[in-house]
């Protein structure tokens, strides 16, 4: 069945207000990371009501297939059902004119309440994709999720994974790198005793504090840009007492694997030769992001380009860490992309921008036919 672009057009603008209600009723359930199972089950419920028969895995994966060919390449869709905002935070929703606010709202509320629509859109369309969509409401995205969900998703469906879009970010962006990190907890182990009557015994905090000098005067490479940060230490039990254990937490970042890789080296020796004698470290491996890349003129990204330009948009290619990072790591064709503008994202005065929300759904309504049709055309 061919469809007119502006039948999708119409069709996308249908659903904004929809869209924005089912956001702010998503926002309003609690989802941390490790704790989205009340999410999950209301997208689980959500898909039911629609006449689908979603599944869950064992972590809190949502998974709902549309068509019936059962063999042949798939296109996956990824929209994690986590937020960064821990358990107990309120989660106050408004709306005022053009914008919601909300904890989550746009990262990313927005993104799952679009995946469900866009499948309700197919539907009334009454449009049979060239290859079967399997729309997942993934968990795990966010800090040290270590993106478990999208992890198990690929595994699941990895025989017959054509392409993966994942839906996150801002509309207009086309992200096609995956930025790779490594995140650690530093911990620094010694004796302990009093300020004063034990005083020249080596302290945990001060080991730590050397390893984190020697870090921050580590050079590395502005392009492919790898970065590194301690964002939390913690230790001791008094001022007036040595203290017998420090923590750092570390993260390590870059879009290139092997620079990724020399700075984890670098940082490990640094580790290990620099909190001084009588004092113990060790690493504690957190999460690992892997990188990967899919190029400009690959099919996939040159098909959300034309997406975007059809609605008179300009891409923007970007890397970041994304559901993506799992596919382009395993040289599956991916991209991430995103409905509409967020503001404040990851606090609890993020807002988003109603007005592109149509622009956003018409997007990922061509590219997910589009792209069905282009895994059919092998």
């Amino acid at each position: 069945m061919s469809l007119a672009l502006s039948e999708l057009r119409r069709k996308a603008l249908e659903h904004v207000e929809p869209v924005v209600e089912l956001t702010q009723r998503i926002c309003a359930i609690p989802s941390p990371t490790g704790d989205e199972f009340q999410r999950a089950e209301f997208v689980a419920s959500l898909m039911r009501q629609r006449g689908y028969q979603p599944e869950m895995d064992e972590i809190g994966n949502v998974y709902v297939r549309r068509g019936a060919r059962g063999t042949g390449p798939v296109l996956m869709l990824l929209a994690h059902t986590d937020t960064v905002f821990p358990a107990g935070t309120p989660l106050k929703i408004e709306r005022d004119g053009d914008v919601v606010r909300g904890p989550g709202i746009g990262d990313n509320c927005l993104s799952v309440a679009s995946m469900v629509h866009l499948l309700d859109m197919l539907d009334e369309l009454g449009h049979v994709t060239d290859v079967d969509i399997v729309a997942v409401a993934n968990v795990g995205e966010e800090g040290l999720g270590n993106l478990r969900g999208a992890r198990a998703a690929v595994e699941r469906y990895r025989s017959d994974l054509g392409a993966v879009i994942a839906i996150d970010g801002r509309f207009g962006s086309i992200v096609n790198a995956a930025v790779g990190s490594r995140r650690w907890r530093i911990s620094v182990h010694g004796p302990g005793g009093h300020s004063f009557g034990s005083f020249g015994s080596p302290s945990a905090i001060h080991g730590l504090g050397r390893i984190i000098a020697d870090i921050a005067a580590l050079e590395v490479p502005r392009e492919p840009k790898t970065t590194f940060n301690v964002g939390v230490i913690e230790g001791g039990t008094s001022v007036n007492t040595i203290a017998p254990i420090a923590t750092a937490l570390l993260d390590m970042r870059s879009v290139d694997v092997a620079a990724l890789d020399r700075l984890t080296e670098q940082a490990r020796a640094i580790v290990e030769r620099s909190a001084g004698p009588g004092l113990r470290a060790e690493i504690e491996v957190l999460g690992e992001r892997p990188a990967g890349r899919i190029a400009l003129d690959a099919p996939l990204v040159q098909l959300a380009t034309e997406c975007l330009r059809w609605l008179g948009t300009e891409p923007r290619y970007t890397a970041s860490s994304t559901d993506a990072n799992i596919p382009l790591s395993l040289k599956i064709p991916a991209v991430c992309v995103g409905v509409t503008h967020s503001e404040r994202t990851h606090t609890v005065e993020e807002w988003l921008s109603i007005p592109p929300i149509g622009n956003g759904l018409s997007q990922l309504l061509r590219l997910s036919i589009e792209a069905c049709a282009l895994l059919a055309r092998g």
